[in-house]
């Protein structure tokens, strides 16, 4: 799968300091998949693709942990 990240809309982490400097973007434009980069990458670095219903688990579990 090839896509135009730049062209997605990113959100950042609620657990992101007040700057946005140390936490993840990641992108609910897509069905199937979750897209996930660094902030620190400004958008340059790689991008991370996960399935939906895996990336809905890791969210669930990291929930269940706070």
């Amino acid at each position: 799968m090839r896509a135009d990240v730049d062209a997605l809309s990113w959100r950042t982490s609620s657990y992101s300091n007040g700057e946005g400097a140390s936490c993840v973007e990641v992108s609910d434009d897509l069905l199937d998949v979750v897209p996930v980069r660094d902030t620190k990458q400004g958008g340059a670095g790689p991008v991370l693709v996960f399935p939906a219903a895996a990336w809905a688990s890791f969210v669930q579990g990291v929930k269940a942990q706070a």
